[in-house]
């Protein structure tokens, strides 16, 4: 199981920051025929990224093509348990993607329409935000 994290990153803690408004990047289809996209905002994390695209690739069977278009990168900390206040920071527990509205997580391409949304549909249950699912005008 390939947890998605990143290799190195410039600073090992973040700030949790503010996620408001919506995204206008990563907001057009660029490489498949149907998308994935965020109408909420949450913390997607690698292990919810991964289970929704193992639920992709387990419904296509054979043929079509997955792009990710998100990269959990923005790290998580926490405490342990029973753990009394102060003496800093936690360490690092996992990674996440803080997701915007209009954000698309998923493009698959290859497949039949009805294969295609069924596919983004069991995806879209394992994501923690409200998706809906796009398609490329023609």
């Amino acid at each position: 199981m390939s947890i998605l994290m990143p290799k190195k990153v410039k600073h090992q803690k973040w700030h949790r920051g503010k996620s408001k408004g919506r995204d206008y990047r990563g907001t057009k289809i660029a490489f498949g025929s149907y998308a994935l996209m965020s109408l909420g905002t949450r913390w997607i994390t690698g292990r919810q990224l991964e289970a929704a695209r193992r639920a992709i690739l387990r419904y296509f069977k054979k043929g079509g093509k997955l792009w990710i278009r998100i990269f959990p990168d923005k790290p998580i900390t926490t405490k342990g348990v029973e753990v009394p206040m102060g003496s800093g920071k936690g360490g690092v527990d996992h990674y996440a993607y803080p997701i915007r509205p209009g954000r698309l997580i998923f493009e698959i391409d290859g497949l039949k329409e009805d294969v295609s949304l069924e596919a983004l549909r069991k995806a879209s249950a394992k994501i923690p935000v409200k998706t809906k699912i796009i398609s490329r005008q023609k």
